[in-house]
């Protein structure tokens, strides 16, 4: 792990090291923040008893963080241009002052919606405080706040956070609605309908019946694991964010690809030129219509994505990549700048998938060949993954006792039924694992919260108006003080520094 600290001061890689710790007690928080999501239903519902279910959650977290792969992760690392934190002022410490900045709103608002116990997003927490440090950098150096963000992902972020809710609260409710009218007919059927002290008193126990148990704890599983996938994937986007942004000689490519792995991405190149040639109208169309503005990419002031100019960088691309076995036979400018061109590569080549003029068959095509274009830029170290995996989980085992009560006995007048446990419950698990595999980082948080709100007001049991209140008012706080906060904080340190 020396390769850490490669071109760095004493004092920077001392800043370094602090700034991954950061990332890692962030993560911790996110675990105890969040442990509620998948442990509440099934403690309160007594199927299984409070310090096996934690144990349960950490466990499923960590395989989730190992097996969830890297599409949120990249969505985190591509909401803030890197050329932000690689070009800024050309030091080291400012990029650090952006990450601490961020990290620390996004560990305070996260510290201070769990002592109160309301449920809240840790990914609207960290988008907000991304974007405040991109709009501070950008007020500070009069730079224009279009190009301080990757706008495109901002929007379908947006769009995930605000549906994600909705979707969860009528999932819910229809799964909730579907057991109460259809699940009925019998005694043995009716108990998934009682709560465990109608349980107690009918059968003289709390625990549900066997096949609901089963699919209390399965669906809290699935909760947990998806939970690590999407959650963990943050933390690793946040790390590799640090480390490309600081320490660029070591992470800006994949120093420990493969000559195979570079000859995918030179032969990507190829056949990426070979489609153009064949489908120029549908390029010209999307430069023409799609991309009607240049952006700065990642590398430097004078390099510029010009898409106009497609065929053009696609040479630059593979001239670099031509007969290199090892990314250290490229300086570190060079890696900087292959990281640039295939980025701007991509940015294009998506831009064709989603052209209405492309076809079905060739926007898998084109799916393809980016993903091997991006597979030596877009990766993370296993020592990361498992760093960020046992953060999580450890943080998951403890202080989920405030969050848990409030999702649990706060959200409804009633105790929570069984089946209004699994309701919630599957609906989380299956929106969560959509959600991590297609790369939208959601909040596990709110679809659950939003999900056995869904099951209540199917029952006509009644909400807590208060808890409601205090929950949809974090949920609009969230985004614009976390901006504020780490916008707060970076002008501050610029002000020290």
């Amino acid at each position: 792990m020396l390769y850490l600290f490669t071109g760095l001061e004493f004092y920077t890689g001392l800043l370094l090291v602090l700034a991954l710790l950061f990332v890692l007690l962030y993560e911790a928080i996110n675990g105890f923040h969040d442990t509620a999501n998948s442990v509440a239903t099934i403690i309160s519902t007594h199927a299984m008893q409070a310090k096996f279910a934690v144990v349960m959650s950490g466990v499923f977290n960590f395989f989730g963080v190992l097996l969830g792969g890297l599409n949120v992760a990249y969505t985190i690392v591509h909401l803030l241009p890197t050329d932000i934190l690689l070009n800024v002022n050309s030091t080291h410490s400012h990029a650090l002052m952006m990450v601490f900045s961020l990290l620390l709103a996004a560990i305070i608002w996260n510290l201070s919606t769990w002592f109160f116990g309301i449920p809240a997003s840790s990914s609207h927490t960290l988008i907000g405080a991304i974007i405040g440090i991109a709009f501070t950098h950008a007020i500070v150096t009069n730079s224009s706040i279009v190009n301080a963000l990757n706008i495109e992902k901002i929007i379908n972020i947006f769009i995930s956070l605000i549906l994600s809710p909705a979707i969860g609260f009528l999932f819910s409710g229809l799964i909730f609605f579907i057991l109460r009218h259809y699940w009925s007919g019998t005694k043995k059927r009716r108990r998934i309908h009682f709560t465990p002290i109608e349980r107690e008193k009918k059968d003289g126990k709390r625990k549900p019946p066997f096949w609901t148990r089963t699919a209390l704890i399965i669906s809290a599983v699935g909760v947990s694991f998806f939970h690590g996938a999407n959650d963990g994937q943050k933390g690793i986007g946040l790390i590799m964010l640090v480390l490309i942004g600081v320490a660029p000689a070591g992470f800006v490519v994949n120093m420990n690809s493969s000559d195979y792995e570079i000859a995918k991405t030179h032969d990507a190149l190829v056949y990426l030129q070979q489609y153009y040639e064949v489908h120029k109208p549908e390029l010209n169309y999307t430069i023409k219509n799609k991309l009607t503005r240049d952006h700065v990419n990642v590398v430097n002031k004078e390099f510029y994505c010009d898409n106009s100019n497609s065929i053009i960088i696609l040479h630059q691309a593979q001239t670099l990549l031509r007969g290199i076995k090892s990314y250290n036979e490229l300086t570190t400018e060079k890696r900087s700048y292959i990281r640039c061109l295939l980025l701007c590569i991509s940015d294009t080549a998506n831009a064709v998938a989603k052209s209405s003029e492309t076809s079905s068959k060739d926007t898998l095509i084109l799916k393809k060949i980016t993903n091997d274009l991006l597979s030596t830029i877009e990766y993370a170290p296993l020592w990361i993954i498992i760093s960020v995996a046992l953060a999580l989980s450890i943080g998951t085992i403890f202080g989920w006792r405030r969050v848990a009560i409030t999702i649990s006995k706060k959200i409804g007048k009633k105790d929570m039924m069984y089946s209004q446990g699994v309701s919630a419950q599957v609906t989380t698990a299956i929106f969560i694992c959509i959600a991590s595999y297609t790369g939208m980082p959601v909040s596990t948080t709110q679809v659950l919260s939003s999900a056995i709100a869904g099951t209540i007001v199917v029952e006509g049991g009644g909400i807590q108006n208060k808890t409601i209140k205090n929950i949809i008012l974090v949920w609009i706080l969230t985004l614009p003080l976390s901006i504020l906060l780490s916008g707060s904080l970076y002008w501050i340190s610029l002000l020290i520094i």
